[in-house]
């Protein structure tokens, strides 16, 4: 099971990304204290009603998914 440790809107929401979708860089951390890094769509993590301290859905894996959306690192 992997938490959510730290959300980093590196755009700080005001840059022009013309037809992409404004994304966020999220650390994860495991039961161990081992982190993983993922970048996500922030309208996604919205969506799935994501923040600090919340539990990363499981099923999400080592590659790119959901339309290319985002991918784990790490």
């Amino acid at each position: 099971m992997k938490t959510i440790k730290h959300i980093f809107d590196g755009d700080f929401g005001c840059e022009e990304t013309g037809s992409q979708k404004p994304t966020v860089s999220v650390t994860l951390v495991d039961e161990d204290g081992n982190e993983s890094y993922v970048t996500v769509e922030d309208e996604w993590l919205t969506d799935n009603g994501l923040d600090v301290g919340d539990v990363w859905p499981e099923g999400v894996t080592n590659q790119w998914i959901e339309n290319d959306s985002f991918y784990i690192r790490g």
